[in-house]
């Protein structure tokens, strides 16, 4: 275990949706359940998540409640991980001051991942600072608590260069107190980014094409008949594509080897599956069925979990407070060595205060 701590989280802009758990969520709990870390972050970036919805600043507030219900309902564990409301901690917004004298207009300008999203955004005309400014604050959150690994997708990659970067030149030119990080990336692929069910590459509420944790199964069941497959598979007959097929793409983040024995005992594997289609004589609609029972079977305990913890909203938010609470701490400290290392710690500088002392006795 060492002292491996992880620092991760989400923005609270809508419910999560089944790309969150296959992108993150699922591998968080397998992480939190590991016993190789010492401690796990889970932030709700709220603080971060108004940088761009500063016009509805109650979307952000009414969102907090429905990703703690989601992270609890898929087994995120308070006894095991702290989770916590990034605007809860002040001490990330004093570390991201500091830190920003540390990093250049230019340099922010060239990251990938804030290029991306300005554009995804339209902001090109007129970029909110805070906004320009996130991977600043990303770096205040990953080393205020000293985290050694970040999990993240690879379009985040860029966001935890720049965090290492910022370690770098605050370790060089005031003290070695800060830790690099490292970003922890999904093994499987077709967990990294899960496209829409109308196949667009982005799951997103807006473009209405997401399944949500907490869909009902009528919903789900749904969403999964209508999905994007292979246009050109018209006849059953018709030889089938894999590529850019959603439903294909959803067997690959969520089958298993025992789905077969319990749903579709015709086939040994997804290999056999996939070839069947390949080759023309397998309809869209079986294949639908298949992968609808194995997301039953994988969002059921998700949304019982959530029904009783919705009976119970106050303890969500204690489970919140106290896990506020306890980061906070751990931040203040972090920040107590940021300060003594730059030299504006003043009144606990008593060497400081003697030099000086002396100095004018002197004169």
């Amino acid at each position: 275990m060492e002292n491996k701590i992880i620092l991760t989280g989400d923005r609270p802009t809508g419910r999560l949706h089944i790309g969150h758990y296959a992108g993150s969520l699922r591998r968080r709990v397998e992480l939190q359940n590991s016993g190789e870390y010492k401690k796990i972050y889970i932030m709700i970036a709220d603080a971060q998540a108004l940088t761009d919805n500063i016009e509805n600043p109650e979307k952000v507030r009414q969102n907090i409640i429905e990703v703690a219900l989601d992270y609890i309902s898929c087994g995120l564990d308070p006894e095991k991980s702290t989770l916590l409301i990034q605007s809860q901690i002040s001490e990330l917004c004093e570390l991201t001051f500091y830190y920003m004298d540390l990093v250049t207009v230019a340099r922010l300008q060239r990251n990938p991942t804030v290029k991306s999203e300005i554009q995804m955004r339209n902001f090109e005309a007129s970029i909110p600072v805070g906004f320009f400014t996130y991977p600043i604050s990303q770096a205040a959150d990953i080393t205020a608590f000293k985290a050694t690994t970040v999990p993240v997708g690879d379009d985040q990659l860029p966001m935890i260069e720049q965090t290492r970067e910022i370690v770098h030149k605050f370790n060089t030119v005031y003290a070695p107190v800060l830790v690099e990080p490292a970003a922890l990336l999904s093994e499987q692929e077709a967990c990294k980014r899960l496209p829409g069910t109308d196949g667009r590459a982005k799951m997103s509420k807006s473009l209405g094409n997401c399944i949500y944790l907490a869909d009902t199964a009528d919903e789900v069941r749904t969403k999964i008949m209508s999905m994007y497959t292979d246009p050109l598979h018209l006849q059953v007959s018709d030889p089938g594509h894999l590529e850019g097929n959603t439903v294909f793409t959803y067997l690959d983040a969520f089958c298993r080897q025992e789905h077969f024995e319990r749903y579709l005992p015709d086939y040994a594997n997804l290999d056999e599956l996939k070839a069947h289609y390949q080759r023309g004589g397998l309809g869209d609609v079986k294949v639908k069925k298949f992968l609808n029972n194995i997301m039953q079977e994988t969002l059921e305990p998700i949304r019982s979990r959530r029904k009783e913890w919705e009976k119970n909203i106050p303890a969500i938010y204690e489970i919140l407070k106290k896990g506020s609470d306890a980061a906070r701490e751990v931040a203040a400290e972090t920040l107590s060595e940021v300060k003594s290392a730059m030299k504006i710690n003043y009144f606990e500088d008593a060497e400081l205060i003697r030099a000086q002392s002396e100095k004018y006795e002197e004169q």
